[in-house]
């Protein structure tokens, strides 16, 4: 029995390589990562040739960050209420005139008036450059 031993176990440990090769022929088929969250389980792998990778993505995949949870709501009772006047001011100032706009009546009159402060605001930043330029270095 011995002499079978030792004449079968040369033979055996000669095949051993060739089906580990037969085994890994090269890399997997596919591999599919997923990521689960809160108490969800790994999926089992649909084919013998995929591999599967679980990753942890924590409670909830609509997770807000902690430094912006329980931030207090910042609705109409939030802002101050002159505040509340300036935005409705600004929405409702392109329909009124001497706004330069094409919208609403009135619209042209504010262009001749915008022309008329920038040409002011230029003239005043002339004289205030000349004179400047003009006054006595200390």
């Amino acid at each position: 029995m011995f002499a079978k031993f030792l004449f079968a176990a040369p033979l055996i440990l000669i095949a051993m390589p060739a089906m580990a090769q037969d085994a890994q022929e090269g890399p997997p088929k596919r591999v599919r990562s997923v990521i689960t969250f809160g108490d969800e389980k790994c999926p089992p792998a649909t084919d013998p040739d995929e591999i599967v990778v679980c990753a942890s993505g924590g409670d909830s995949p609509y997770r807000i960050p902690k430094r912006f949870r329980n931030q207090p709501a910042e609705g109409p009772a939030a802002q101050s209420w002159s505040r509340r006047m300036e935005v409705v001011e600004e929405v409702n100032r392109a329909g009124l005139p001497n706004s330069c706009s094409p919208i609403g009546t009135g619209g042209q009159s504010g262009c001749t008036r915008q022309m008329i402060r920038a040409w002011y605001q230029d003239r005043l930043e002339a004289e205030t450059k000349r004179n400047r330029e003009m006054a006595p270095e200390n």
